[in-house]
């Protein structure tokens, strides 16, 4: 979607428009969940997080002053989300993952090349910290600038770019080896 769209779109929400929210939200909320994930590995922590997220931005949307700062807004308030939620519940939570895992242990199916290949993938991020995970979800699959993810984490735009290239470093070992 162009920034252009995303734009008329959050105007329209603003405006009560519920079906451009909604638009909204099932675009976003495939980045989120990655970006979500990077940040904390307990998809149920995630969810919550998502779902509040929404519903805050539901309520504020109507004061947001420029449109195009909707994205790097709503993964910042993401971030915060889970962070608060991390802090807040982890023993209630790591106790339900705990029961979904040993549910799910009895599913198998069939993997592909591809899969493996992601699956690969995923491992190697995995093992990184998650600082480093937030950078690159955000650069390679939410695709924000440098600038843009400096304003999410509140960090220098310095400090994004050498994580970056750590981070592309690190994978390229743990792949290689």
């Amino acid at each position: 979607m162009l920034q252009a769209q995303i734009d008329l779109l959050v105007v329209e929400a603003q405006s009560g428009n519920t079906k451009a929210f909604e638009c909204l939200v099932v675009y976003f909320h495939p980045q989120l969940l990655s970006f979500g994930l990077s940040l904390n590995s307990n998809r149920t922590v995630i969810d919550d997080a998502l779902q509040e997220t929404w519903m805050s931005i539901s309520r504020k949307l109507r004061t947001l002053k420029d449109p195009r700062a909707f994205k790097s807004w709503l993964f910042r308030v993401v971030r915060w989300r889970v962070i608060d939620l991390t802090k807040s519940k982890a023993s209630q939570y790591e106790s339900l993952d705990e029961h979904l895992l040993q549910g799910g242990a009895e599913m198998s199916m069939e993997l592909d090349e591809s899969t493996l290949e992601l699956r690969a993938l995923k491992q190697a991020i995995d093992q990184l910290a998650d600082s480093e995970k937030s950078v690159i979800t955000l650069y390679y699959l939410a695709e924000f600038s440098v600038f843009e993810i400096s304003q999410i984490l509140e960090i220098p735009e310095g400090t994004v770019k050498s994580r970056l290239n750590r981070v592309r470093n690190q994978l390229q070992q743990i792949i290689v080896d």
